[in-house]
């Protein structure tokens, strides 16, 4: 009975096409009504604690970040610097898009924000120097989704909030494996220029080694940000909403003096990070609730019950969560179901005896692979939207299926060897 109330109220509310954050909310407050004896009291009192969480405010602090930026013009200098660098290997500017997005995504947090940041400059120079439309785009939408990894990220941010993990630990975690699927996918770029030559055309010349280092050293402001936001947490000298804050201003001061901020501008930047927060806030509130239930309800000690029944090995276990979040991931964007998921995911797989930090790289990782998943893939509208739809949302979702399939390879790799997210957080905290 239990079950098929909790499932048949959420497909119910979510068919009447309500809000996901109010769907998960209603859900929750019935069951806490009808199976605990009215006690949705409760359920105030956990909003309460999440939203007067410290580390929660963290969260809009970095979006306004990735906001300013994204409307600084900073990512065309980012670009212009990085061009010259990849000339001579099969690929060139292809590098480029993967190398911008890694570290856009260590600065603004967000997959979608890197996407359309780098998108908007990569796509028209390229197409105009003859690139493949379609691997143009592949190579922008995977390389976006490096904006969840690379740390500071929204994703670890709200995963270290709702289970009370280190976020410091979390961010230090992401950074191999961040770097590691941005090599692949480089590889992979390799691979493909070098059979196919013509998506990607060679330059005629190619800039003397000086005038490629001035270029790079032109991006010491970026690098400046990344030190002052990660060096500060990983030197303990602040909290990560301590670290954002100081990103913030950084990040004015440098899109005001490097870029092509202007007071429009900001306030724009802040007027779209607070709906993205608002946005994301819902849904956090209506999480909550539904958390909340199932944590009085002895929900998550039932699976882990059933598990331990079923005879299957906590590998097949993991397999069967990543598969359901893979089908997920084609009908929700990935901080919406990592949020969803988390009050039941989270301590089944800790029961199981995974570590709570290499949960939160694999979760990561996987929501990655939603932004690229259509229907609802976030990437893929945002780039067939800058193509101004030359290159359908068809089309970039199949450009961006090698992206895809390196993603669950390294879901794999990082399962056999968890030591490569551990060892860097183990070895500086």
């Amino acid at each position: 009975m239990f079950w098929s109330s909790l499932i048949g109220i959420l497909v119910a509310s979510a068919a009447t096409g309500v809000a996901l954050g109010a769907a998960l909310g209603l859900t929750g407050l019935f069951l806490l009504q009808v199976y605990s004896n009215g006690a949705t009291g409760l359920a105030v009192d956990a909003i309460w604690n999440v939203f007067n969480s410290f580390t929660l405010s963290a969260v809009p602090l970095f979006i306004l970040l990735g906001e300013i930026l994204l409307r600084s013009g900073v990512s065309n200098r980012a670009y212009a610097a990085f061009a010259p660098v990849f000339s001579k290997v099969p690929g060139g500017l292809l590098h480029t898009n993967i190398a911008v997005c890694t570290i856009f995504g260590a600065v603004s947090g967000s997959s979608l924000s890197t996407a359309a940041a780098v998108g908007s400059v990569a796509y028209p120079e390229m197409t105009r120097r003859g690139y493949d439309k379609d691997v143009i785009v592949g190579s922008l939408a995977g390389g976006g989704t490096l904006g969840l990894l690379i740390p500071p990220s929204l994703s670890f941010l709200i995963f270290g909030a709702l289970t009370e993990t280190s976020i410091g630990r979390l961010f230090i975690a992401g950074i191999v494996p961040g770097l590691m699927i941005g090599l692949a996918f480089m590889i992979y770029v390799v691979i493909k220029a070098l059979r196919h030559p013509h998506v990607a055309p060679r330059p005629d010349r190619h800039l003397p080694l000086g005038s490629v280092l001035r270029g790079l050293g032109q991006v010491w402001p970026l690098l400046l940000l990344i030190l002052a936001v990660i060096g500060s947490i990983i030197g303990g000298l602040a909290t990560p909403t301590e670290a954002a804050a100081l990103g913030v201003v950084l990040a004015t001061l440098i899109s005001f003096i490097w870029g092509d901020l202007t007071l429009k501008a900001l306030r724009e930047a802040i007027f779209h990070a607070t709906l993205l927060f608002a946005a994301i806030g819902f849904v956090v509130m209506g999480a909550t609730i539904l958390a909340q239930s199932v944590s009085i309800l002895g929900v998550a000690q039932q699976i882990l019950n059933v598990v331990a029944d079923s005879g299957l090995d906590r590998y097949t276990i993991l397999l069967l969560v990543v598969l359901i979040y893979l089908v997920l991931g084609c009908f929700f964007d990935g901080l919406s179901l990592m949020i969803m998921t988390l009050p039941v995911v989270f301590p089944l797989l800790v029961g199981l005896g995974y570590d709570p930090i290499w949960i939160g790289v694999m979760i990561t990782i996987v929501i990655e692979i939603g932004q690229v998943t259509p229907p609802v893939g976030l990437n893929l509208s945002v780039l067939a939207s800058l193509t101004n739809n030359e290159v359908s949302l068809g089309r970039v979702a199949r450009a961006t299926v090698p992206y895809w399939i390196i993603h669950l390879l390294a879901i794999a790799v990082l399962t056999i060897f968890p030591a490569i997210a551990l060892f860097l957080p183990n070895l500086l905290f």
